[in-house]
Order: C-alpha cells, then sequence, then structure tokens
C-alpha cells in the first residue's frame, strides 16, 4: 500500500483531500499540531474506507524534530503534501518580528526543512511525489499583506527549484496556487462569492492534477488570468490603492 502524508492535516481543505486519497486505496498519514481532531479524523477515514489512516502530533515551526517525526512514520510515504499555512495580521507583524516570524516559519521556513527530508528521501528511492500548497498572494507584494506574500513567494521559488533537481529521479513537484477559499484561515473576511473557492474544490483540483502529473496549477483556473492581469499593473499605481 501506498502513503500520503499530508501537512498541516488541519486544513480546511485536509480533510476533503484525505477522503480522495484513501478512496483511491492510499493509506493515509495525517500530521498538525491538534491530535485530538486528527484522531477523529483518523478514525473516521478507517471506517469509511476501511483502509489505514494514523495521526501524528506535528509542528512545522518546530523544524529540531522534523527528522524524528519522519523516522517514526511506519512505512515512508509516496507523497507528501503541504497544507500548512498561517495569514497572521499584518499589523502585528509589522509590530512585532515575533508575530512576523511565526508567519514566515509556518508558510516557509518550517516547509523547507521538512521537504528537505522528504526530498532526500524521494531522490533516493526515485518515486513518489511532493505537493506544496502557496498561494497567488506571492506573485505580487500589497501592503495589507507582505509578510504572508513574501513567504509564500519565497515557498514557490523553492517547490520550481526543487521540481528541477527533482525531475531526473522521477519524482514529481506539484505548486497549487489557490486564490480566496472559503476557510477558518479567512473567516470574517468579505471576499467575491463568485471567484470564492470551496475547500471541496481545491481538493479536487489538487487531486486531479497530482494524478495527472502537472507542475503546477491555479484554483479556481481563472485565477491564472486574473494575476496575469494583476501583474501587469505597473506598481507606481498599485502603492497608491488601498488593496485588500
Amino acid at each position: 500500500m501506498k502513503y500520503i502524508l499530508i501537512i498541516g492535516a488541519g486544513s480546511d481543505i485536509a480533510r476533503p483531500l484525505a477522503y480522495l486519497y484513501a478512496k483511491s486505496g492510499y493509506g493515509i498519514y495525517l500530521a498538525s499540531r491538534n491530535i485530538e481532531k486528527l484522531n477523529r479524523d483518523a478514525n473516521d477515514i478507517k471506517l469509511r474506507f476501511n483502509i489505514d489512516a494514523f495521526a501524528y502530533q506535528f509542528d512545522v515551526t518546530k523544524t529540531g524534530s522534523h527528522q524524528e517525526f519522519y523516522n517514526s512514520l511506519p512505512m515512508k510515504p509516496f507523497g507528501v503534501i503541504c497544507l500548512a499555512g498561517t495569514l497572521g495580521e499584518q499589523k502585528k507583524s509589522e509590530n512585532n518580528y515575533s508575530d512576523a516570524k511565526d508567519v514566515i516559519d509556518t508558510n516557509y521556513s518550517g516547509l523547507v526543512s521538512i521537504l528537505h527530508i522528504v526530498a532526500t528521501d524521494l531522490e533516493q528511492r526515485k518515486e513518489g511525489c511532493i505537493v506544496g500548497v502557496s498561494s497567488v498572494a506571492g506573485e505580487k507584494g500589497r501592503k495589507s499583506n507582505y509578510i504572508y506574500a513574501s513567504a509564500k513567494a519565497g515557498f514557490t521559488t523553492f517547490l520550481s527549484g526543487l521540481r528541477n533537481r527533482l525531475f531526473t529521479s522521477h519524482v514529481q513537484v506539484l505548486t497549487v496556487h489557490p486564490g480566496f477559499i472559503r476557510t477558518k484561515m479567512i473567516e470574517g473576511r468579505e471576499t467575491p462569492g463568485i471567484i470564492t473557492a470551496t475547500s471541496d474544490e481545491v481538493a479536487k483540483d489538487i487531486f486531479a492534477a497530482q494524478q495527472s502529473g502537472k507542475d503546477f496549477i491555479y484554483s479556481k483556473w481563472f485565477w491564472r488570468f486574473i494575476m496575469l492581469a494583476f501583474k501587469m499593473i505597473p506598481e507606481s499605481i498599485i502603492k497608491k490603492l488601498d488593496l485588500k
């Protein structure tokens, strides 16, 4: 049996994505900070799909524990999906570096740490996949979220380089750029309904793209054109706008 490891399995996208892989016969490793929730989700997956599912407490910001965590897995995963992330609060990040560091470590530094370990293993085995969920926010800085956006930009670049490194080892690296998603991360924030995806929609996009061997996707698909238009706006204009 092949296993899929989901990092940041407390994310709203994690459950529908785990269902898709479990339905296709993959065993599931769920890893996140909230072990009580993960235990419930793992038990649900076992009962629903009659498949192996395990829960692990994991903090992506505690990089010193990452190697021990990966070594503890009973079978090394065929694929790893990184959903961990935090939006943070821009003003807090501007005024307190510890807040900024938490955003950077959760969205970038911690993921680089665990994926460094995973990539070395998959490279030696010459199989598998890595899926990293970045964000359209990382494609151009805005004053309302540039700490978060810069971490996502770094993660996108990291995944691009990793994809080139692992190509000859037959390891797929998929970068996912979602737009707005109805999740607890943006709870209370107003987003345009027509361009806001559900967790189920993004999960389906990720699963389909990984299974078909793609390198890069937007979710929903039309964000590719939204971001193309946005990146064409000169920064001399962007800096005068009160973009949220």
